[in-house]
């Protein structure tokens, strides 16, 4: 209802718009009529009545028994003389009495009622009727005129040709009145029978039935409404408040209906919330269960290929797959606090999801996913960084296992051959001369073998997917090498025993074969030194090659030097034999180096070192490009880190610092969320540089200290702060205006919270709550009432007993009791009006009197009634409330 003030406003103007009109002719003539009949009414129950409106009500007397009649109270004794001060002190008396209900009577004075002037009676008659019949008419909190005007249209809603939109034209066709009578009784009005164009018959069946069968006197003519272009307003509203208040009984059950309804429509919404985080936690855990296990795999790969394309794959889900799971936990979270917040306003249990769906079982489904994923990222990389290891090793082994295969190739032939047998003493001199330049040749080789060796032996330690293979050819290679060894020493001995019986020896090709097999080894060395392949991961490591290179090529001029003397004893062969007129007898018998294959392998020394030169300065440029790709990564690194840890700052600061209404702190929070949003860009770029880098097998930074895992779960957290602060503000904004608490309150109950949460964590300690309520006034102090009193509330605020106190459980707490919420009781006394007081109720009467849906959710899940008084079909509305407010289903 209106308050009396709002409801003096409403009659002020009312009374101002009157006067202007009220003196229409045709409208003064449907007033005179209809207020009589309204006044006769209410004075036939106290065995009067009156002719004329603005005769009778002159002295008065009949004016105040019309007040006793309709307020039920009685008035100060009236005079009874016939004097005109008596009767202007009877009215005064009644315009007194009419103003101690709340109601200004603008410009109307006794004088005006005493001399019959019919403006100021009419418009007092108009007055008492919106006070005493219409004032109190509201539907969903609406004025007076607008109440009465939208019961109207609720109930004719369902009938054709009714359109009511006001209380003048809407009803001139007498369709509205015939459909009023026809929506409460049924049995009196044959309304398909009724036609639009004649409403004559309509106004005057719906009139004489309303007389005849509701005790509604008659207050106009058909003739009087269908005759003017447009029906007087009031005298409509006085008519139809009559039809109002013979149907009140209904009225009343439609008032139940509602509170039903609304009570059946928050379950149903509360259901449905029910059912979706059901869902969405049921599909989140079964995401968790079937990518853990891909997480966890950490069998390797074979190949580079196959490891790289297993990083592309987590470099999706990191980017592509899990983004989305993060948001649907986080929205997870938010669905279930909103719903546990609406639960609580709405007085009905907390919600308890089915076993293993609970927030705390995401959480941990989550933290193990977490710990899956933890470590996975530098395990691949390791992986590649080994295979990429195995491979250089591997392309290493069998390089040094071609030329040592190629060198021993004819090795066994030529030291198994029996030449010495039949030689001369100098060609066995020069067999064991050319003996001793292989032996010194084997022992050059001696490294070689080793380096293949130890190639092998790191392959296996770094379980090269090949090793068998390697492993068959080291073996080879050492056995062939023993072999060697062992054929070498038989030659020597063979060779020894006839040296004793061989004297000459030609001392030049002595010198230069010893000369030339260090040197031909030395420039082997170096060819195999500058074809050899590198790996490198620094500017630091690749400057290091390069500085050994310049150390070797500072090397040439020296190994020139001695390339010279070397052709120079041959040289010198060549002069000494022409000198003596020796014929040589072919090459040098202590050596198959040749001063061609010399210079030949110098030529080719030549040719290498500037291809080596090149290939150090292409990889010097490859280490500048990724030291690049440091530097651009580490840039943007190491403004977003500090952005982030700024950003989750600020909100902590905006949630304490509680600026302008609940309504401003969430439009900030919002614009906040967006500014956040806005920066994903910045993100993904860093995502690109992050890619880029790990493309280029770059493992370290030296630039940042921020990893991109670790900005990743900067970022994850940031968005999922914003939003739990945003929730949060919205439960605050839900919470007050369902609990009906003011804006200064909220404002108080932060403030006191804040002060007490020292360090800013979000929740208050038992002690600090204690501390919180004592500020408020809570009688809590350390003694036995007073623990037993915190001990309740701790009880309300904290059951599950975990020692700490939330904002929201806080406030929930300071409303809830003294806040008015609906209960099982109000529910079960408005079923009990529907169903016509009985202890029961028909699916009949809960279609009848409820929307379909509701109707339909009521019988779906009331029980059979089984009291005594039991008919048929009876349903047990008492059990059905009371399990409203009981334990949920889900």
């Amino acid at each position: 209802c209106q308050t009396a003030g709002g409801q003096q406003t409403y009659m002020e103007q009312e009374n101002d718009w009157d006067r202007d009109l009220l003196l229409d002719p045709a409208w003064e003539k449907q007033q005179r009529k209809t207020f009589t009949a309204w006044c006769n009414s209410h004075l036939r129950k106290a065995g009067t009545q009156i002719e004329n409106i603005e005769e009778d009500f002159r002295d008065g007397l009949k004016l105040m028994l019309l007040l006793e009649v309709i307020s039920g109270e009685r008035l100060p004794k009236p005079e009874r003389g016939k004097m005109r001060v008596h009767k202007i002190n009877n009215v005064n008396k009644a315009l007194d009495f009419i103003a101690s209900k709340g109601v200004k009577l603008v410009s109307i004075g006794a004088e005006e009622i005493v001399d019959g002037n019919a403006k100021m009676t009419l418009g007092m008659i108009w007055t008492i009727i919106l006070r005493f019949a219409i004032q109190d008419i509201s539907v969903e909190e609406t004025s007076a005129k607008e109440g009465l005007l939208l019961w109207c249209q609720r109930k004719t809603a369902p009938y054709k040709n009714v359109n009511v939109q006001n209380f003048h034209i809407s009803w001139k066709d007498g369709l509205a009145f015939n459909a009023l009578i026809h929506r409460h009784r049924p049995e009196l009005i044959d309304y398909d029978k009724l036609r639009k164009d004649d409403p004559v018959t309509n106004l005057n069946n719906a009139f004489e039935v309303a007389e005849r069968y509701l005790d509604i006197p008659k207050m106009l003519d058909a003739e009087d409404i269908v005759g003017t272009l447009r029906p007087d307003e009031k005298a409509i509203m006085t008519y139809v408040s009559c039809f109002y208040h013979a149907f009140s009984g209904a009225q009343k059950a439609e008032t139940a209906a509602n509170r039903i309804c609304k009570v059946l429509a928050v379950n149903q919404e509360n259901e449905h919330l029910m059912e979706d985080y059901e869902k969405l936690a049921s599909d989140l855990l079964e995401w968790i269960r079937r990518t853990i296990p891909w997480l966890e795999n950490r069998a390797p790969e074979k190949t580079m290929t196959e490891m790289q394309q297993k990083l592309e794959d987590f470099r999706d889900y990191r980017r592509v797959h899990k983004p989305p799971k993060v948001q649907e936990k986080c929205q997870l979270e938010i669905n279930f606090n909103t719903l546990q917040t609406k639960l609580r306003l709405s007085n009905r249990p907390a919600f308890m999801p089915s076993e293993g769906r609970m927030v705390s079982d995401i959480n941990g489904a989550w933290h193990k996913l977490e710990g899956a994923e933890k470590g996975y990222e530098e395990w691949l990389l390791n992986e590649i960084r080994r295979l990429e290891r195995l491979d250089h090793l591997a392309e290493k082994f069998r390089q040094k296992a071609a030329i040592h295969e190629s060198w021993t190739d004819g090795k066994e032939a030529m030291l198994t051959q029996k030449d010495y047998e039949t030689a001369s003493l100098s060609e066995i001199k020069a067999l064991l001369k050319k003996h001793e330049a292989f032996e010194s040749d084997l022992a050059a080789h001696q490294d070689r073998v080793e380096q293949i060796a130890a190639i092998a032996q790191e392959l296996n330690e770094l379980d090269y997917y090949d090793s068998p293979s390697v492993n068959a050819r080291c073996q080879k290679i050492c056995e062939q090498w023993d072999a060697l060894g062992s054929l070498t020493q038989s030659r020597r001995e063979s060779l020894e025993r006839t040296e004793k019986q061989l004297e000459s020896i030609d001392e030049l090709y002595l010198e230069y074969a010893k000369r030339a097999a260090p040197f031909n080894n030395w420039m082997e060395g170096a060819m195999e030194d500058l074809q050899d392949m590198f790996i490198v991961h620094n500017i630091e490591e690749i400057q290091g090659l390069i500085t050994a290179h310049d150390q070797f090529k500072s090397t040439l001029p020296e190994a020139n030097k001695e390339r010279e003397a070397i052709q120079a004893i041959q040289a010198e062969v060549q002069k000494i034999a022409q000198y003596n007129g020796i014929k040589l007898a072919g090459n040098n018998p202590y050596t198959t180096i040749t001063p061609q294959s010399i210079d030949k392998k110098w030529e080719k020394v030549q040719q290498l070192v500037p291809q080596r030169d090149q290939a150090l300065q292409e990889e010097l440029a490859r280490q500048q490009s990724n030291d690049h790709l440091r530097r651009q990564f580490a840039n943007q690194a190491n403004m977003i880190g500090p952005w982030i840890q700024n950003k989750m700052a600020e909100i902590g600061r905006i949630s304490i610092e509680m600026n302008g209404t609940l309504e401003d702190q969430l439009t900030h929070l919002r614009q906040y969320e967006q500014s956040i949003i806005e920066y994903k860009p910045n993100i993904d770029q860093l995502e690109g540089d992050h890619q880029l880098i790990q493309e280029a097998l770059i493992f370290d930074n030296k630039y940042t200290a921020y990893t991109m895992e670790h900005l990743r779960v900067g970022w994850e957290q940031l968005l999922t702060t914003i939003a739990r602060t945003i929730n949060e503000i919205e439960n605050q904004i839900l919470t007050r205006d369902a609990k009906g608490i003011s804006q200064e309150q909220l404002h108080e109950y932060r403030t006191s919270f804040n002060h007490f949460d020292k360090d800013h964590s979000g929740v208050l300690q038992a002690e600090e709550f204690k501390a919180c309520l004592i500020s408020l006034g809570y009688d809590v102090e350390n003694n036995k009432q007073g623990d037993a009193e915190f001990a309740r509330i701790m009880g309300i605020v904290d059951p599950n007993n975990s020692g700490a106190v939330t904002f929201q459980a806080f406030i929930d707490f300071m409303s809830r009791e003294t806040t008015d919420t609906d209960t099982a009781d109000q529910v079960i006394a408005s079923f009990k009006i529907l169903a016509g007081d009985k202890n029961y109720i028909t699916a009949e009467e809960l279609r009848r009197e409820l929307p379909p849906d509701q109707a339909e959710y009521c019988i779906a899940r009331m029980a059979p009634y089984t009291g005594p008084d039991a008919v048929q079909g009876a349903l047990d509305y008492m059990s059905f409330s009371t399990a409203l407010y009981g334990e949920s289903d889900l």
